[in-house]
Order: structure tokens, then C-alpha cells, then sequence
């Protein structure tokens, strides 16, 4: 069921006790927890999100053959794995805290996208082991298309009521107008 997201991604990485050292510092700085496969047909360590069922989780396992991976050549195969972050704050402190004292490579600054979305926020970086490329990112709450572009005229099905002509030519939003406010102050969105 699609509703459920990804269920899993595993990764077969080059030398795996130097990437099983550098995911468990990852995803542990992050809050997920990890268990292992107790070598059923493989081994292989996954690193899970929060709740056990639906869940999703990243496995990684030792590569048999392959080298080092660049994002940057945009050869076939993943170009990068994004990972969602509480906010702004969080990436800000897991770039200061934990990418800069390890000298992973950071590829792209703790910077805004707005091309992504308004107030989309990210960092990207590379698995120092493998080339595997990341990103932390985190979108702030807007309005959905629905709250931007719904009207009492078009909520009452064409009833032209007093309610839809004194409203004639403005959006009335179902959020707040102290918060329409802040939203279109700090996005630019014009309302």
C-alpha cells in the first residue's frame, strides 16, 4: 500500500565494519535504532525510523564486487537518499555537531531551496566509505492547495448567497489571518 512510503533500502557497501562504524554514529546522532539480521541468508545491520509496523528502514550490507560511487558523474543508480529532519535547527546542529567534527564531505551547505519548495531547508553529504550520497532536509508547514484556493463561494457549491458577493474577488483561507500573514510574509507568497 502506497500510503505506507518506502519500505526499505539496503545498501551493499565496500568495506563494512568501517561503513557499519560511520552509519551507526549516522543514524544514531539521527534517533533511529538498529538491529541486525543475525546472518539468516546474509549479514546486514538495518537502521530503523520510529515505529515498528508500518516502518521503514535502510540496510546495509558487505558488497561482493563495485567501487567507490559518485553522484556527481549522474551515472545509472541512486543520486542521493534524503532523510527527514525535525527542522531547520536539526540540520543546522547535525552539520556543526556532526558532519564538520568528522570531516565528512558536505557537498552543498545547510542552505534554503526555495526551487524545491518554499522554505524547503537542506544539507547533502557523502558517505566518506562509499561516495553514497545524502541529504537532511526538512519543509516547513504551508497551506495545502486546497486551504490556498478555498472561498465560502466555492465551499457553499454556487450558492450566491450575501456571504459570496461580499466576498467576491478575495480568498478567505481556513487558517488564521495572523498566520496567513506570517506564512506570506516569510514565503513571499503575496496574499
Amino acid at each position: 500500500m502506497r500510503w505506507r512510503g518506502v519500505s526499505h533500502v539496503e545498501f551493499a557497501v565496500l568495506d563494512y565494519d568501517d561503513s557499519i562504524e560511520f552509519y551507526d554514529a549516522l543514524f544514531g546522532w539521527l534517533g533511529y535504532s538498529s538491529f541486525s539480521s543475525l546472518n539468516m541468508e546474509y549479514q546486514s545491520i538495518y537502521y530503523m525510523t520510529r515505529y515498528l509496523n508500518p516502518h521503514s528502514y535502510i540496510g546495509i550490507q558487505p558488497a561482493r564486487t563495485g567501487e567507490w560511487v559518485s553522484h556527481r558523474d549522474q551515472a545509472a543508480g541512486i543520486n542521493h537518499i534524503a532523510l527527514w529532519a525535525r527542522g531547520r535547527k536539526e540540520i543546522d546542529r547535525f552539520h556543526r555537531d556532526f558532519l564538520i567534527p568528522r570531516d565528512i564531505p558536505v557537498t552543498d551547505e545547510p542552505k534554503e531551496y526555495p526551487q524545491y519548495w518554499p522554505g524547503y531547508y537542506a544539507v547533502f553529504f557523502d558517505d566518506p566509505v562509499n561516495g553514497i550520497h545524502w541529504e537532511l532536509a526538512w519543509v516547513p508547514k504551508i497551506p495545502t492547495p486546497r486551504q490556498v484556493w478555498r472561498t465560502p463561494c466555492r465551499a457553499s457549491l454556487g450558492r450566491r448567497d450575501e456571504r459570496c458577493r461580499a466576498s467576491a474577488g478575495r480568498r478567505d483561507f481556513p487558517i488564521p489571518r495572523a498566520r496567513r500573514r506570517a506564512i506570506s510574509s516569510k514565503f513571499d507568497l503575496g496574499w
